[in-house]
């Protein structure tokens, strides 16, 4: 079931990203501000819907939320990734909000699929 997590918040945050970066695309002109304001977003309500599946038991057995450390620990990789996202637009020579916002999201996503993951993983017993 950790695949359908992971799958979930990718897709929301992905197009929360995109829909955040349309909508504020002409009301934030400066790339880097857009970029982390629609990661973060992305990645907030990503959660949220995240937790509202699985507390109804829709993406497997019910499970527990997200703890509050992942939560903290997102809100970082939100802004690493939607600084990234930016750096890769305006590589390739583009400024378009909605592309900020899309990429924003999913590198925001696919840090904290990588913080959950771990967050998750068992170590090894000895």
């Amino acid at each position: 079931m950790t695949s359908a997590n992971l799958l979930v918040v990718l897709l929301i945050s992905t197009v929360v990203g995109a829909l955040v970066g349309l909508g504020l695309g002409g009301v934030i002109t400066h790339p880097l501000w857009l970029g982390v304001i629609s990661g973060f977003l992305a990645t907030i309500l990503a959660g949220m819907a995240r937790n509202y599946l699985v507390s109804r038991g829709v993406l497997g057995p019910k499970g527990a939320p997200i703890p509050a450390v992942v939560i903290l620990y997102t809100i970082i990789a939100s802004m690493a990734g939607s600084a990234g996202a930016v750096e890769v637009v305006q590589a390739k020579g583009s400024s378009a909000p909605v592309l900020i916002g899309t990429l924003a999201g999913l590198f925001s996503a696919i840090l904290t699929a990588l913080l959950m993951i771990t967050y998750y993983m068992h170590p090894r017993e000895k």
